[in-house]
């Protein structure tokens, strides 16, 4: 049910702001975190620390981009949905920076350190997959592609929603456990995929009865 009567509306410059202000925090902590780490202000696992918190910080921008639907139809308003590719790409780069930490401080560019690693950890793959998927939303993510990939664009960009369980899984099997922490992240989760999966099973129905309906005609 909508929270307002009228829909909400933002002037130009109040969506400059706001996007200057999302920029200007998220490039700012990312840069922080690896000037912290660099300089040794990170508690006594520097490395830990980075890899911990940029992997959460995209967890906490993927489940932000997943909601902002919900809050366009709930406002209701279309200005949230100005701000979603943005955040997205967000995910990317902090993801991104989750690897990176990983494979050049972490394990420091030792490939058969890696190999074994995939083998001894298959959460590394789990979380390599989601890691791909979102390159690919990020790399088709501007409107000149969308336009040129028609359907498809579409069909792709609805992996998110596969992506999330992926991140999640990833999350939880490296922390070795889904209570603690990452019950509450897959709670947020669930929350957020079941009105997309309701809508989805209704879709289904509705083309089964239409299918039935042309049938018997």
């Amino acid at each position: 049910m909508p929270l307002r009567k009228k829909p909400l509306r933002l002037s130009l410059l109040q969506r400059r702001l706001i996007k200057a202000s999302l920029h200007l925090t998220l490039l700012g902590y990312l840069f922080w975190l690896f000037y912290a780490g660099v300089n040794d202000n990170l508690g006594p696992d520097p490395v830990n620390t980075l890899i911990n918190e940029t992997g959460i910080w995209a967890i906490h921008l993927l489940l932000t981009t997943l909601l902002l639907s919900p809050l366009a139809q709930w406002l209701p308003s279309p200005e949230p949905l100005q701000f979603r590719r943005m955040i997205g790409v967000y995910s990317f780069v902090y993801a991104f920076a989750h690897l990176f930490t990983y494979v050049f401080f972490e394990i420091q560019l030792d490939m058969a350190l890696v190999a074994s690693e995939i083998v001894s950890r298959p959460y590394i793959v789990v979380g390599m997959t989601a890691l791909l998927l979102l390159l690919a939303l990020t790399a088709t993510s501007f409107k000149r592609v969308q336009r040129k990939m028609g359907k498809r664009w579409q069909k792709l960009h609805n992996t998110i929603y596969l992506i999330l369980p992926l991140t999640l899984l990833h999350f939880s099997w490296s922390q070795k456990t889904f209570w603690q922490e990452p019950v509450w992240y897959w709670l947020i989760g669930i929350g957020v995929l079941t009105p997309r999966f309701k809508k989805w099973i209704n879709q289904y129905k509705q083309k089964q009865v239409r299918k039935k309906r042309t049938t018997l005609a």
